[in-house]
């Protein structure tokens, strides 16, 4: 069957492998079909340090403002398939994908040989081996780079020398942001692009008006209690019974 040429291709989701020093990507691992659903979830990092549960805690001078951006996760299945591409030669079956994807959370048998001989040479201290920066892409709209945090392969279809042919992954990542990463890091430069692309996104949407909530014509400054959100409460002076004027027209 022909594409038309009216209908525009598919963009695809994927991971970017950046060199943190040039910028330039190293590799590009491009899903093969975009997830159906995503889980995302952003944690505020409150400065106030309120307790779980609704339970206030810490400086209440403090109980609006953020230490830095919200930790946002993201959660998603990805899903790779070659059965129904039988008829391209596949040796090793899906082995490449996966074995692409699970060395973004390996170090490389070149790093570990080099901290063995560093170990052995008597290093009082190994820094800990630092990978590429990993990107995530979902869209134009959603560049971040990221770390992975979850990595879990489910096999269920195998060739007759037992290469794997189909696989689901369930992938978990944090998004790296400005608390996470060294000034000047090229990873913070494209967070801080990233936040700007959602604050371009919020200025777009459309704004509502205190009529919808039922408010409108009132004062919500000092003083200035809404009708029907002084219902119990007793003006300054009052007896603390549960009969009050507050709000009556």
């Amino acid at each position: 069957m022909t594409r038309h040429a009216d209908i525009p291709r598919p963009i695809r989701s994927g991971i970017v492998i950046v060199d943190p020093e040039r910028g330039t990507p190293q590799r590009v691992i491009v899903l093969q079909f975009n997830p159906d659903t995503l889980e995302r979830s952003l944690a505020p990092q409150a400065a106030g340090g309120g307790g779980e549960g609704g339970e206030s805690g810490g400086d209440r001078n403090e109980a609006l403002r953020l230490k830095g951006p919200a930790q946002e996760t993201w959660k998603f299945t990805a899903e790779i398939d070659s059965t129904d591409q039988l008829e391209v030669a596949a040796p090793d079956g899906i082995h490449p994908q996966l074995a692409a994807l699970e060395m973004l959370v390996h170090p490389t048998t070149a790093q570990i040989r080099e901290n063995s001989r560093l170990t052995k040479k008597g290093a009082i201290e190994i820094s800990p081996i630092e990978k590429p920066l990993t990107l995530f892409s979902w869209g134009s709209k959603r560049v971040m780079p990221v770390r992975l945090t979850e990595l879990s392969v489910n096999e269920s279809a195998f060739d007759v020398n037992l290469n794997p042919m189909r696989a689901a992954l369930s992938i978990g990542m944090k998004v790296l942001s400005v608390s996470d990463l060294p000034a000047g890091h090229r990873g913070a430069e494209l967070y801080m692009a990233h936040l700007a692309q959602k604050e371009r996104l919020a200025g777009m949407a459309a704004g509502g008006g205190l009529g919808s909530l039922g408010l409108a014509g009132r004062d919500l400054g000092a003083g200035g209690v809404p009708r029907g959100l002084g219902a119990g409460v007793p003006r300054a002076g009052g007896t603390g019974s549960g009969t009050s004027t507050a709000g009556r027209g």
